[in-house]
């Protein structure tokens, strides 16, 4: 597992490989994952490439409850993965003006495999899931 250093404190974190590079960035495939609150609620996906890419994504569970988007048994095959409960699921915030104009992309969320730090993110073309929710606290 490869590691990367990120910040002024040298954290070193594991890096995660998107098998596939997200849409409209071919040339990123390897990221950190960066929490930036204490609960675990916000967290910094950072390009190690890409000096300033980073997307920020939660995890579905406190603003969506029933939001289980399938993953197909190929993805899961890309991952290395032989059961859907073994993967995170985070989706990408696109920021507004402020927090009550930020909004998620359910469409296409990100699916990553804990133990191998193998990722994808997954368009879920056929859903009929909005590409931007907005991101409310439940």
């Amino acid at each position: 597992m490869s590691v990367a250093t990120v910040g002024p404190e040298t954290t070193t974190l594991p890096v995660i490989d998107f098998v596939a590079p997200m849409p409209g960035f071919p040339e990123d495939r390897r990221f950190v994952l960066v929490r930036l609150d204490e609960v675990g609620m916000l967290y910094a996906l950072t390009s190690v490439d890409s000096a300033g890419l980073r997307f920020l994504v939660v995890p579905p569970a406190r603003f969506f409850p029933d939001y289980a988007p399938e993953v197909d048994d190929d993805t899961l095959a890309a991952l290395g993965v032989a059961d859907q409960a073994d993967v995170l699921v985070l989706l990408v915030i696109t920021a507004g003006d402020g927090a009550e104009d930020a909004t998620v992309n359910l469409m296409a969320p990100i699916v990553l495999d804990q133990r191998s730090r193998r990722a994808v993110q997954l368009v879920l073309s056929k859903s009929g899931l909005p590409v931007r929710q907005r991101l409310l606290v439940a």
